[in-house]
């Protein structure tokens, strides 16, 4: 008998329809997605803090224009503030397909596309079991989620239901004592932001270790991904600093995990492994340090009146001059493109301004004999928490794509010409750098480190942490920023894995198309890392785009999760 070609692909896509229900979540329009009546109950379940998702920027579309509200949206948009309130916003502009936002005309629809269905504002532990068990009874996707301070799309997803942590906000500080640690420590829910725990240990004559932008949850993506900090040449990473995590894990257990009781495999894996991977973080208490007098400084040059090679030979300069000063306890941030360079700040915990001064002197003297004029103001704070406030530089957000690598010492000792000439094609290229210098080494931390946490082990080496952006155009096409991007995949991050192929890169700030990521981001501890997932999340309820077992999925074109 013959089939019609038309008979035919009507056949194969039933079949592929039929696939799809078995292999993927269900999604919004399947017969599977629960009716109202069934969101209604489950909200009850919850305490009434289910909330169903109207995206941020829909005052900016028809039929629900608002002209003074979108100008107010539009003027704030690169602000963090502006995202971090809503249960579903996200800040990083690929991830939500130009489905709605202020920049797009009045007359485009405002639709879902890859922003959450529905968030849960968890409260209590029960509305994380509780939806653990809704999501897992009904095959839906979940997302957990904070701030929305998160570059590669693991904060939102089609046709999901998120977990808001955002108002867990409670800071103890208390005496923690254990085998490995006795000292003063910070307990702190899921949903605190940067400043606010700095500000608390402040009050208590304490510092912790936090990122660079105020608004970023320290115990969420940024401390499970390892985060660095201003303070991490002094302390180490904020994962280095964990002592204890209150965690749900997939199972809907409420466990706490220390590195010396029954869930310390769980305790290694959070601490680096990972955010939204195994578990879903109730608190986390951290190390808390006494505080000290800081300093900061921040420098500024142009290549007005020099030519391009000699303004490149004063970025190579400074990385040569880079390890003696994190090795002093400093943290340098700076940034450069094709015409300007900026330390902004380099931060000196401890450390007179006089100190720090001297530190930098071999730079400066250096760009006098270049004959490069520059601009440098350097001071010294009473804390941490005022040098914080008074140097750091406010951040953006929802204005680039990312990508990165981590630099080994030994890369810039060895081959310092070649990376400066990776950065200058890069940065000529029209990107920009971001450096983190800093020194997290086993000397620093512990030559057990790797057995403790599930950091990166390349960390241990870095010198500089290398961030390359390339800007986002909210009116420009779709097609032409995801051909930025892809020159972050195939151009610029190939350049710098070529001189230290066996390095690896931040997983918070890396490529989110990153090739081999599961060596980049986690190293020779993937497996193991596997392996826990597998105990505590044996339904497989939780997925992040590059997260731990992330391979094992993929997503289709609509945004629809499927088994790979």
């Amino acid at each position: 008998m013959k089939v019609s070609a038309r008979l035919l692909g009507a056949l194969l896509a039933l079949g592929s329809v039929s696939t799809a229900c078995q292999s993927c979540r269900c999604f919004p329009g399947d017969d599977c997605w629960p009716a109202q009546d069934v969101w209604s109950s489950f909200n009850e379940t919850v305490d009434g803090r289910l909330i169903a998702t109207v995206p941020l920027a829909s005052p900016c579309h028809a039929p629900n224009y608002d002209a003074e509200v979108c100008k107010e949206l539009k003027n704030g948009w690169m602000e963090p503030e502006v995202h971090y309130n809503s249960s579903s916003s996200v800040m990083a502009p690929f991830f939500t397909n130009g489905t709605c936002d202020p920049f797009h005309p009045v007359s485009k629809p405002c639709t879902l596309g890859n922003f959450i269905n529905y968030a849960v504002n968890v409260s209590k532990p029960e509305h994380v079991s509780k939806t653990l068990s809704f999501v897992k009874k009904h095959n839906i996707r979940l997302v957990v989620r904070n701030t929305g301070h998160d570059y590669n799309g693991k904060s939102t997803g089609a046709g999901s239901v998120g977990l808001w942590m955002h108002h867990l906000k409670d800071i103890e500080i208390n005496d923690f004592s254990s085998k490995y640690y006795n000292g003063k420590a910070m307990k702190m829910g899921a949903g605190v932001q940067g400043i606010e725990a700095y500000t608390a240990a402040h009050n208590q004559g304490l510092e912790v270790v936090g990122g660079e932008c105020p608004t970023v949850g320290i115990a969420g993506g940024y401390s499970q991904g390892g985060g660095h900090s201003a303070l991490a040449s002094r302390y180490g990473l904020a994962a280095d600093q964990v002592l204890e995590w209150e965690v749900i894990d997939g199972r809907g257990n409420f466990v706490t995990a220390r590195r010396d009781n029954e869930y310390k495999d769980l305790y290694f894996a959070l601490s680096g492994g990972g955010g939204g991977t195994y578990g879903v973080v109730w608190s986390m208490t951290s190390k808390a340090h006494t505080g000290h007098a800081t300093s900061g400084l921040n420098l500024t040059f142009t290549n007005a009146n020099i030519s391009q090679d000699t303004y490149y030979e004063a970025v190579k300069l400074y990385q040569e001059k880079l390890p003696a000063i994190v090795d002093a306890g400093a943290m340098s941030v700076w940034y450069f493109t094709n015409t300007s360079f900026s330390i902004s700040p380099l931060t000196g915990p401890n450390i007179p301004v006089a100190e720090l001064n001297a530190l930098v002197k071999p730079f400066t003297d250096g760009l006098k004999k270049l004959g490069i004029k520059y601009q440098i103001h350097s001071q010294q704070f009473g804390s941490y928490l005022e040098e914080f406030e008074g140097m750091q530089a406010p951040i953006q957000v929802g204005i680039a794509q990312y990508g990165g690598w981590l630099v080994p010492r030994s890369v810039v000792q060895e081959q310092n010409d070649a990376l400066t000439d990776a950065y200058r094609y890069i940065t000529e290229d029209g990107a920009t750098f971001i450096g983190v210098g800093l020194n997290v080494s086993r000397a620093l931390v512990g030559e057990d480190i790797d057995e403790i946490n599930a950091v990166q082990p390349a960390w241990r080496e870095t010198l500089i942490d290398t961030t390359i952006t390339t800007q986002w155009n909210w009116t420009a096409s779709r097609a032409a920023m995801v051909a930025e991007q892809r020159k972050m995949t195939k151009q610029y991050i190939l350049r710098l894995a070529a001189l230290s192929p066996n390095s690896g890169a931040y997983l918070n700030e890396g490529d989110f198309e990153q090739p081999n990521f599961q060596s980049v981001f986690y190293g020779n501890k993937y497996d193991k890392l596997r392996a826990i997932k597998a105990q505590y999340d044996p339904d497989e309820v939780f997925y992040g785009k590059t997260a731990v077992g992330s391979d094992e999925w993929r997503q289709l074109d609509d945004g629809r999760l499927c088994r790979a």
